[in-house]
C-alpha cells in the first residue's frame, strides 16, 4: 500500500470518485474546503458508505471522531444536517459525511458500523430531535427524561429566570433594557460598563 500525506488532494479525490463510483447517485454533492473534504449523501446510504470507507484498504477510515447536528431553520431545506467526522489512523487523512434530514424524518444510526456513534446519536436526539433509526437506546443523555423540547433547535423558546447581579442589574434574558453579560461589555472590552449614547 503506497502511503498518502496527511490532508492530500490526491487522496481526497480517489475517496471522493471511489465512494461516487460504487454509490452513484447517492452522492449528492461533493465539496472541498480549507483542506477538508465534504461529501453530501442520501441518509439511506449512511450504513453503506460508513462500512464501505471504514473497511476498505485504500482508506481505512477506522475512527469516527465525532457526530455533530445543525439546526438550518430558515436557511436551508431540508432542516437538519448531521456531520460524521471520520478519521483514518494509517494514512491520517480526515473526511465530513454530510446527511440533510427534513423535521421528523428519521436517520439510519451509525452503531452498528461504529459503536461509538452511541452517545453522539443520543446526543444529537435530545438537543435537535432527529431520530435514529436502528439505534441500541435512542434515550435523552443530557435533559432530564421529563424535558418537553430540544433545546439547540433555533425555534425552542428562549427564556430564563430573573438573576439579580450585584450592580443592582437583571440577566439580558429578562430584563427591560438590554445589559452586558457580567466580565463583558458591548464594545468588547472587558469590564468596561459605560455605554456609548
Amino acid at each position: 500500500m503506497t502511503s498518502i500525506s496527511k490532508g492530500s488532494s490526491e487522496f481526497q479525490q480517489s475517496l471522493v470518485d471511489a465512494v461516487a463510483k460504487r454509490f452513484g447517485s447517492a452522492v449528492l454533492n461533493t465539496n472541498q474546503f480549507r483542506g477538508d473534504q465534504w461529501l453530501l449523501i442520501s441518509a439511506a446510504s449512511l450504513p453503506d458508505i460508513l462500512t464501505y470507507l471504514r473497511d476498505t484498504t485504500e482508506f481505512q477510515m477506522n475512527f469516527l471522531s465525532d457526530i455533530v447536528g445543525v439546526d438550518m431553520l430558515g436557511r436551508s431545506q431540508p432542516r437538519f444536517e448531521i456531520i460524521y467526522n471520520l478519521y483514518s489512523m494509517f494514512n491520517f487523512n480526515r473526511v465530513f459525511l454530510k446527511v440533510a434530514v427534513d423535521e421528523g424524518q428519521p436517520i439510519p444510526s451509525a452503531t452498528a458500523v461504529f459503536p461509538g456513534a452511541d452517545f453522539p446519536e443520543r446526543e444529537i436526539y435530545d438537543m435537535f430531535g432527529v431520530k435514529f433509526t436502528g439505534h441500541p437506546d435512542l434515550t435523552r443523555i443530557l435533559m432530564p427524561d421529563d424535558w418537553v423540547g430540544h433545546p439547540l433547535r433555533k425555534d425552542f423558546p428562549l427564556g430564563g429566570e430573573e438573576i439579580e447581579f450585584t450592580q443592582d442589574t437583571h440577566g439580558p434574558s429578562t430584563s427591560e433594557e438590554q445589559q452586558p453579560y457580567p466580565g463583558s461589555s458591548f464594545f468588547g472590552i472587558t469590564g468596561s460598563s459605560e455605554r456609548e449614547e
